[in-house]
């Protein structure tokens, strides 16, 4: 049977995910062998609050795989209550900027539960996706976290008062509470360099037969799994074709924070520029093919000197069946 990994940050790795899966389930992605997917979804989101363990693009997939994502939000549980938040406020229990919903509660109660007692995060992520993907997808879809390893993403950001003139905050206080509104002046990867691959991540870029790149945040989502070390390399030496689709159309972000990320690194906002930014594959990156956005379509020659198959077609994830088309046409570009 076929396979397809894909490398995913939260929203948007998800919402494609949700159309590459609608595409397979209809048979306009892989036909008569429809192929299994492993996600391979970023954790250096992740976040410790109020003592509980919180995985953001993990759950994101998970809870939109498994039909339990706020569809509105993008985020979090459907019929969400937010009793427990209110009355942490009520204490003056910080942070107060960072909610947690009744229902999320659980899912962070039982990953706290069981890293505590010694389970690995990779262990935990199978044991909750037995809930949220095995009675929808089987053995169809497996979720796996980047590393078991600790990582977190930090945001220095301008602060007169300080004698560095920076403070340094974590990436969900960057996007929850300052709403990516600031400036980024630099990136921390807090144990990136120092984290290991998940178990299965390795085989499961080996012995695809496609590695998708998502329109996920270039640096602060794909970027982060990218930078898990043996990542990039395990890319660089496998036999599958590797295609991304770009998360900038027409020289901005469609949802997120990508441009403040890109420009935080010094790479240009466009299709063409995070093209760049990963690299041919030919030339010791890791893309063989990139599609773009129709307003992108005067990119595609400069994408293709770069040693990249590059196609335009319509990038926007509106519905599933369009973001299927987007999938189909990702692996018609490599096929």
């Amino acid at each position: 049977m076929p396979s397809l990994t894909v490398l995913s940050g939260g929203m948007g790795g998800a919402t494609f995910l949700q159309g590459l899966l609608h595409g397979i389930r209809a048979g306009r992605i892989g036909g008569s062998a429809p192929p299994t997917v492993t996600v391979v979804a970023n954790t250096a989101d992740d976040i410790w609050v109020h003592g509980l363990k919180v995985c953001p693009d993990l759950d994101t997939v998970m809870y939109t795989l498994g039909d339990g994502i706020d569809v509105e939000r993008g985020w979090g549980r459907r019929q969400e209550t937010w009793s427990t938040k209110e009355e942490l406020a009520a204490y003056g229990v910080e942070p107060t900027w960072f909610g947690l919903g009744d229902r999320d509660i659980a899912t962070h109660l039982v990953r706290t539960q069981m890293l505590e007692a010694g389970y690995p995060l990779s262990a935990v992520t199978e044991a909750l996706c037995r809930r949220w993907l095995d009675p929808l997808w089987g053995d169809d879809v497996r979720l796996l976290p980047m590393s078991d390893d600790r990582v977190e993403t930090h945001v220095a950001i301008a602060d007169p008062e300080s004698p560095s003139g920076l403070r340094v905050v974590h990436f969900q206080e960057y996007w929850v509470r300052l709403r990516a509104q600031v400036p980024a002046e630099k990136l921390v990867f807090v144990g990136l360099d120092e984290s290991r691959p998940g178990p299965g991540v390795l085989e499961a870029i080996a012995d695809a037969d496609v590695v998708v790149l998502p329109p996920s945040n270039p640096v602060v989502s794909v970027g982060t799994i990218l930078g898990v070390p043996g990542l990039r390399d395990a890319l660089r030496a496998t036999s599958a074709p590797v295609v991304g689709l770009s998360p900038i159309v027409g020289g901005t972000h469609v949802r997120g924070m990508a441009e403040q990320m890109l420009t935080s690194i010094g790479v240009e906002v466009s299709a063409a520029g995070v093209a760049g930014h990963y690299g041919a594959r030919s030339a010791g990156g890791i893309l063989d093919g990139w599609l773009v956005d129709e307003t992108d379509a005067s990119q595609v020659a400069g994408v293709e000197a770069l040693g990249i198959a590059c196609r335009a077609v319509p990038l926007m994830m509106t519905d599933h069946d369009v973001t299927a088309a987007m999938a189909a046409a990702a692996l018609d570009l490599v096929s």
